[in-house]
């Protein structure tokens, strides 16, 4: 079977070629009904329109922004890089993508960079904070018409199109289940560091590991969930803290960033063989405390199949093409150091 055309869409939906094109391009005058029979057939056929040729032929260059955390988060430093290497790969298809960095801890500040999108911009990518001016900044840019896509951190409360990243609770409770496991039956005290209550995804993480651990794990003691901002040394000093307060202490799990300070913290006190210590994301650091024993395990999500996917429901909603939801699925990883990759 050849290549599916507009014609072949046409044909199927019972109406011209011209009304198939205005659909695809969003075009006025055309009755709901029919948008529905043209989509649906689109969906049917698997209709795949060459969005290069159609760039070009509408002089027509699709333009995006990322929004990402500064500072010192590995995966976040890695997650930009794979924005980088995007952009340099999209550039030959029309397609241009910036990249702003800012405080994503403060809703006021991520606000006001999302308030800052221009008109130019037709789609947004942004780790975004669960914050009610955030949540209204993203409802304006959609009301512009500028799409957004929420990433790695969700506003399920928001107007956002889609979200591209782990199911968080689902990686929370992977947590749990592994630590309860690497403790067996010790009796003792597991501590929480998140980088913020407000981001969605260390809320997520931390209610699915609460969860388990107080239905599986009842001899275990959580202790009150401690915020570090994702910031290495000040997730060794908190780090630090717990283990003097906390002599009883068997297990920590990093909900967020800077693992790095907790690898320290454990390997100066000379705790790192008796606390079982789970993170998340594969980094450079992180890597290196699974080899060396530190860390027991790491859940991952693949950076660049999150950029690549975010891009992908940028391009569907600026070309008016459904997506195909399994290939958007971010998947939870799982590594110790005997399958690292």
């Amino acid at each position: 079977m050849g290549k599916i055309t507009i014609h072949d869409v046409a044909r199927t939906a019972g109406v011209s070629a011209a009304t198939v094109d205005r659909v695809l391009n969003r075009r006025a005058g055309v009755k709901p009904a029919t948008i529905e029979r043209v989509q649906t057939a689109i969906r049917q056929l698997n209709y795949q329109p060459d969005r290069l040729a159609a760039r070009l032929a509408r002089a027509r260059e699709y333009r995006f922004c990322f929004i990402l955390p500064s500072g010192n988060n590995s995966f976040m430093v890695a997650l930009g890089e794979e924005v980088r290497n995007a952009a340099e790969r999209m550039a030959s298809e029309r397609v241009s993508i910036d990249l702003l960095l800012t405080d994503v801890f403060d809703g006021e500040v991520l606000a006001a960079t999302l308030e800052s999108i221009g008109d130019t911009h037709d789609g947004v990518a942004v780790v975004a904070l669960d914050h009610a001016e955030v949540r209204e900044a993203i409802n304006a840019l959609e009301r512009r018409g500028v799409t957004v896509v929420t990433l790695v951190s969700d506003v399920p409360g928001s107007k956002r199109q889609h979200y591209a990243g782990i199911d968080n609770s689902s990686a929370g409770r992977t947590a749990a289940s592994l630590m309860g496991k690497f403790l067996g039956s010790r009796h003792g005290e597991v501590g929480l560091i998140a980088g913020s209550l407000a981001l969605r995804d260390h809320i997520e993480r931390q209610f699915g590991f609460e969860q388990i651990m107080a239905h599986e794990f009842q001899h275990l003691e959580i202790l009150p969930v401690r915020e570090a901002r994702d910031d290495w040394q000040r997730v060794e000093e908190i780090t630090t803290q717990l283990l003097r307060e906390h002599p009883n202490l068997i297990g920590l799990y990093n909900v967020g960033a800077g693992t790095r300070g907790i690898v320290s913290a454990l390997e100066k006190a000379s705790r790192d063989r008796e606390v079982v210590f789970i993170a998340h994301e594969l980094t450079e650091d992180s890597r290196k405390g699974l080899i060396k024993g530190t860390i027991d395990a790491v859940i991952a999500q693949d950076a660049g199949h999150e950029v690549r996917s975010a891009i992908r429901v940028l391009m569907a909603k600026a070309d008016n093409v459904p997506l195909i939801a399994g290939q958007e699925r971010i998947r939870i990883e799982i590594f110790v150091r005997d399958n690292l990759p």
